[in-house]
């Protein structure tokens, strides 16, 4: 089993999801986890012992396991997230230009049919996901 099933099957039943995970050169194992309310320290410790023992089990070859929020720039990758974040401010990148640029920062309007909307500059843009190298949320702060 590769960690990628093991995560998506592990951390659900726990009341998690997975945002990311990332396995370093140097055996670093990285895993970003989320819920609604948001990751606490406690929820860091009971992933991380829980993995463990699972990974023990499953035989994955890692020098050092890390569980972290996503922070408040999550990323996004699924549709689920674009859905999951309606509303609010992203920045991102395509892999290639539309209407000539491939930056992009807006508000999303949602996702559907695997096409994301965002409302920049006063009008909105469809990306569809295939064409997104990276997005992730843009914090606000509101004082």
């Amino acid at each position: 089993m590769d960690i990628q099933s093991i995560l998506d099957t592990t951390l659900p039943g726990l009341g998690y999801e997975l945002v990311d995970f990332e396995l370093t050169a140097q055996g670093d194992l990285r895993v970003f986890i989320d819920k609604t309310g948001g990751i606490t320290v406690e929820d860091c410790a009971t992933v991380s012992n829980h993995l463990s023992r699972v990974f023990m089990v499953e035989d994955v070859d890692y020098k050092r396991l890390e569980i972290s929020s996503p922070g408040l720039d999550r990323p996004l990758k699924k549709a689920a997230d674009f859905v999951r974040f309606s509303g609010s401010l992203a920045k991102v990148k395509t892999r290639l230009p539309i209407e000539g640029q491939k930056n992009f920062i807006g508000r999303i309007e949602g996702c559907t049919d695997d096409t994301v909307t965002l409302h920049c500059e006063g009008k909105n843009i469809a990306i569809r996901l295939a064409d997104i190298d990276r997005a992730r949320l843009k914090p606000e702060f509101k004082f």
